[in-house]
């Protein structure tokens, strides 16, 4: 393994992170494990980031890109494309969004790319409106909307971006009001910004923010902007890159739990639909994304082989409730995890909902974020045979544990048992 790392650092990019200290390098995987090239199992807490929703080795999904491939791998958005039409029809009806038009590219970057662009185009305006501690992809437009200081590396915008008060329940200035005062003033701040402003194309915002420590307001806070957003013509794009597909359990989207004046102007989204195949997209109304007024095609979003991907796992899920699963498991997996932490004077906050759980971590007796603790328990839960995620805002000392969504019970025991050992071993 150590020539392969040697050869990586020799041809990639100093910022191409790598988790652990020493790199793994993952050979293949079945259900909810992966094996390393070294024959050690894991039980996989992180799913490539989100991706691998459904399981590892999906025999419908293989079974369906292997037999796609035989067929045609690739034609572009300038043919019919039969798979692309089906998974669209299916996506579309499942967004909540009326007249819905689908354009699918190929991750979520892409995604909230394109949908900046749409909100923009129709806005004729540059000027966005992001959540603080959010994050939306490595792209110049997108990171320029990322309102997190570790994944933003240029000042640099094609866009002017404006940070909304929200996103974070336990931290910042209104952390200690009650739900709804909370709601309250972060709607009050959004007035008074857009007080002070011109005109704003959009509010783009994660229901759960994901590569900030899965944080998120109280239920409705986005149907309460929703209200003084319509005042302004200003479009809402939900990014359902990572709370997309029932991970949260309770809903299908994230949106959903702030669905009180309907849905959102777009939704993007990527990540699980192709348990690991490359799949982005963006769900908006008819009139936003025909706003247009010049060509536009996807050289690679809409592949048949993805798409064939993408409508097999959807199939699965649908049949499987999975949405159910994520509910029920991940409600005895977050309370298993809130007890473990119980024990711990370095944890700050168990959160989540469903398969989207983060443990906060601080030095002990105090508020401060513990990025080398977070970093302790990673390398610790990896000995013992686990693979979970870090992120954060100011500091990246949040556990980020999101399995695919047909965990059982008995894995997520397993899973708990060793986390618990990790805490203590780093602690």
């Amino acid at each position: 393994m150590s020539g392969l790392y040697e050869r990586h650092l020799a041809v990639s990019p100093e910022w191409l992170a790598l988790y652990y200290r020493h790199p793994i390098e993952l050979t293949h995987g079945e259900g909810r494990y992966v094996w390393d090239a070294d024959g050690n199992r894991y039980l996989d807490f992180f799913g490539g980031i989100l991706t691998t929703m459904t399981a590892h080795a999906l025999p419908e999904v293989t079974k369906a890109v292997s037999e796609q491939a035989g067929r045609i791998i690739h034609s572009s958005t300038l043919y019919l494309n039969r798979p692309m039409v089906e998974l669209a029809e299916r996506i579309a009806h499942l967004s909540g969004i009326p007249d819905a038009r689908v354009f699918f590219t190929t991750s979520g970057t892409e995604a909230n790319d394109t949908a900046l662009l749409l909100a923009t185009a129709y806005r004729r305006s540059n000027q966005i409106l992001a959540m603080r501690n959010s994050y939306h992809g490595r792209s110049f437009s997108a990171v320029s909307i990322t309102g997190n200081h570790a994944w933003s590396p240029t000042t640099l915008s094609p866009l002017q971006t404006l940070y909304v008060h929200g996103g974070v329940r336990s931290r910042g200035p209104y952390a200690e009001l009650s739900d709804d005062r909370f709601i309250r003033a972060c709607v009050a701040d959004l007035k008074d910004l857009l007080g002070h402003t011109r005109e704003a194309a959009a509010l783009i915002a994660e229901p759960i923010q994901g590569v900030g420590g899965f944080t998120s307001p109280p239920d409705g806070l986005f149907a309460a902007f929703r209200e003084v957003l319509d005042r302004h013509g200003v479009l809402w794009i939900s990014d359902e890159v990572q709370t997309g597909w029932g991970r949260t359990g309770e809903h299908f989207w994230g949106w959903q739990a702030h669905a009180e004046n309907g849905p959102p102007d777009m939704l993007t989204f990527a990540k699980g639909i192709g348990n690991g195949m490359s799949i982005g997209g963006v769900v908006a109304r008819a009139e936003v994304m025909n706003c247009l007024d010049a060509n536009s095609i996807s050289t690679f979003g809409g592949s048949p082989v993805t798409m064939a991907a993408g409508l097999a796992n959807l199939t699965y899920h649908l049949e499987h409730d999975l949405q159910g699963n994520a509910r029920r498991v991940g409600g005895l997996l977050i309370e298993r995890l809130r007890s473990v932490a119980a024990a711990s004077d370095a944890v700050r906050e168990v959160r989540g909902r469903g398969l989207m759980i983060g443990i906060e971590l601080v030095k002990p007796g105090t508020d401060e974020a513990d990025p080398e603790a977070a970093a302790a328990v990673l390398e610790a839960a990896r000995a013992g045979g686990l693979l979970i995620g870090k992120g954060g805002g100011h500091n990246t000392s949040v556990l980020r544990i999101a399995p695919p969504l047909t965990l059982t019970v008995a894995e997520a025991e397993e899973g708990a048992s060793i986390l618990a050992e990790a805490l203590r071993a780093a602690g």
